[in-house]
C-alpha cells in the first residue's frame, strides 16, 4: 500500500511517503507548503499522484489554521484521486515516535494539549503532573523544559526528531481509512474567532 501522510497541526509540518513499511521520503516545512512538500515526494520517488492507496493526516490537536490547511489538503486530493483518508491523532503519532513518553503539544495561551489515559486534555503547565523519570516529547515539553524538568520530567535536546510529529508514524498508524468528510479536527478548544463573536 502507497501512503501519502502529513501532519500540518503543530509548527513544523511533516509529509511522508510510505510504501507498506518501507519510508520512501520525508519532508519537513511550514503548514501552507505541505502540498508542494507532498508533490516533491512523489516526484522524487518517480511515483504519480494517481498511484497512491491512501491518505494518512494529521488531526490534531495543533493549530486550528495549521489543522485546517491540512484537512482541506487531504479532502481535496482525496476528491481529485478518489482516494481514502485516515485522520491520524498528533499526540498518537509523536508517541509512537517515541515508545514510552509523554507526547506534549504546545497549546499556545499558556497552555498545553496532553494525551492523559487515552484522553486528549487541555491543561495549564503548572497543573501538568510530571512522573519523575518519564519523558516528554514535543513542541510544549521543549517550551516548558524548566517546569518539566524541575518536577523531575526528561526532555530530549530541542533539535531532536522526537519533538516532531514525524508524519511516517501517520502512514503506519493510519488503518484502512474512508470517505474524506468524515475525517474531522480534534480541536479541544473553542477557536478564537468564536470567543470573540461570543
Amino acid at each position: 500500500m502507497l501512503t501519502l501522510a502529513f501532519d500540518t497541526a503543530t509548527g513544523v509540518a511533516t509529509s511522508a511517503l510510505v510504501r507498506d513499511a518501507d519510508v520512501l521520503g520525508e519532508r519537513r516545512g511550514r503548514p501552507a507548503g505541505v502540498l508542494g512538500d507532498a508533490d516533491e515526494l512523489l516526484r522524487a520517488s518517480e511515483v504519480t499522484p494517481r498511484d497512491l492507496d491512501l491518505l494518512a493526516v494529521g488531526v490534531g490537536p495543533g493549530s486550528f489554521t495549521g489543522l485546517r490547511i491540512g484537512l482541506a489538503a487531504a479532502r481535496g486530493l482525496a476528491l481529485a484521486l478518489d482516494l481514502p483518508v485516515a485522520g491520524v491523532s498528533t499526540l498518537e503519532a509523536l508517541a509512537a515516535g517515541a515508545p514510552g513518553a509523554v507526547p506534549v503539544i504546545d497549546a499556545r495561551r499558556g497552555e498545553i494539549f496532553v494525551l492523559l489515559a487515552g484522553h486528549v486534555r487541555c491543561l495549564a503547565p503548572d497543573v501538568f503532573e510530571v512522573d519523575p523519570g518519564r519523558t516528554y516529547v514535543g513542541d510544549g515539553a521543549v517550551r516548558y523544559r524548566a517546569a518539566i524538568e524541575s518536577a523531575g520530567g526528561v526532555v530530549p535536546p530541542d533539535d531532536s526528531d522526537v519533538h516532531v510529529p514525524r508524519a511516517r508514524f501517520h502512514a503506519r498508524l493510519a488503518g484502512e481509512g474512508g470517505p474524506a468528510e468524515q475525517v474531522e479536527p480534534v480541536y479541544v478548544r473553542a477557536p478564537d474567532a468564536e470567543k470573540a463573536l461570543a
